[in-house]
């Protein structure tokens, strides 16, 4: 058995490859990846925005130039196709691109299953008769029936588009959603399901919507990263596209304090919860949530039961008359007093 070559760092290459993009710091060249973000934040508008840029070499969003064009693969699992062809003429007017002969081919077959060897096979055949440069995904749980959270299951549906990508030297983008009221600290922790869909991909997009502002981040296995690119879904003469927002103009929002996180995580639940629950909802330390539960119930806004904890609510509950009591509210009040003397301690 021969060993395994070896050699020494100060003999390593020194001048790498430089990187190539399929387009300018959004996507670099042959990259799988994913397009991730909570629904309704425009996901598929910018997968198109891609497929629009890439088939005709117009900047995508009016900003990114395209370094490679050529034909774009797209399969929409969600959309009608009346919706996907009405979308594309609006981002294709937009960029201001020729429609009808844009070269982007939809798979128009009503279903995808990309954990079948039958459709595996089928759409590697449409990929060697396209001959396509990007194929779009849209969305990971349309393509498949396997758990999203088994490292094992998603990671042999990844193996194959890994695979397809190297055997036609194409990009792989996959559109997949994100959970919701998420406050990780990185975009891609947010992914729902297995860890393997962050890891996998070489070039990752994150949308991400606060109010009516709308953000992408950027992330790369070899290329700098970018955060907060401030977009808006525009509307004008019946055609609708993203564009990028003038970051001089974009007011700089100041991020929540953990007490003001802890205060909105409590105003979306209904029942009372415990401190595990609102550490992953916040994404911040136990030890740091406990610190604004006792702000928070300090100033009188939290209470606290058996069952964890919840905002106090701006008026009394009118409460039965009790046995223990004579009518005048005395033994209600002191219930609830009793109530709102929060303990913190992780097991609720």
């Amino acid at each position: 058995m021969n060993p395994l070559p070896v050699q020494r760092a100060s003999q390593l290459e020194s001048n790498g490859p430089q990187i190539q993009w399929l387009v300018q710091d959004l996507w670099t060249d042959q990259a799988v990846g994913i397009l991730g973000g909570e629904p309704k934040c425009c996901k598929s508008f910018l997968a198109l925005d891609l497929a629009v840029s890439v088939a005709s070499g117009a900047p995508c969003l009016r900003q990114f130039p395209v370094r490679h064009s050529g034909p774009v693969l797209l399969f929409p699992a969600e959309d009608s196709l009346a919706v996907v062809r009405q979308r594309l003429e609006g981002i294709a007017a937009a960029a201001q691109v020729p429609f009808a002969s844009l070269p982007v081919q939809v798979i128009t077959a009503p279903s995808l299953r990309l954990d079948t060897e039958s459709d595996r096979q089928r759409l590697a055949q449409t990929v060697q008769q396209q001959h396509p440069i990007l194929l779009i995904l849209d969305p990971l749980i349309r393509l498949h029936r396997v758990d999203e959270n088994d490292a094992t299951q998603i990671a042999a549906l990844l193996s194959y588009l890994r695979e397809l990508q190297r055997q036609f030297q194409l990009a792989v983008l996959v559109v997949h959603h994100a959970r919701k009221d998420s406050h990780a600290s990185r975009p891609g922790q947010a992914l729902r399901g297995s860890s393997e869909l962050h890891g996998w991909g070489d070039s990752n997009l994150y949308m991400r919507r606060r109010g009516s502002q709308l953000t992408l981040s950027t992330e790369h296995r070899a290329a700098p990263s970018q955060d907060h690119i401030p977009l808006q879904l525009t509307e004008s003469d019946s055609v609708v596209a993203l564009t990028l927002v003038d970051r001089s103009t974009t007011p700089t929002e100041t991020p929540p304090s953990p007490t003001a996180r802890v205060r909105q995580a409590l105003a979306q639940l209904q029942d009372p919860v415990p401190v595990q629950r609102l550490q992953k909802l916040c994404g911040i330390r136990t030890a740091t949530i406990c610190s604004a539960l006792a702000e928070l119930s300090a100033s009188g806004e939290v209470l606290r039961d058996a069952r964890g904890y919840q905002l106090k609510l701006p008026l009394p509950v009118s409460r039965p008359i009790d046995s223990q009591g004579n009518g005048n509210g005395k033994w209600a009040n002191a219930h609830l007093n009793q109530e709102s003397q929060p303990l913190c301690f992780s097991g609720g």
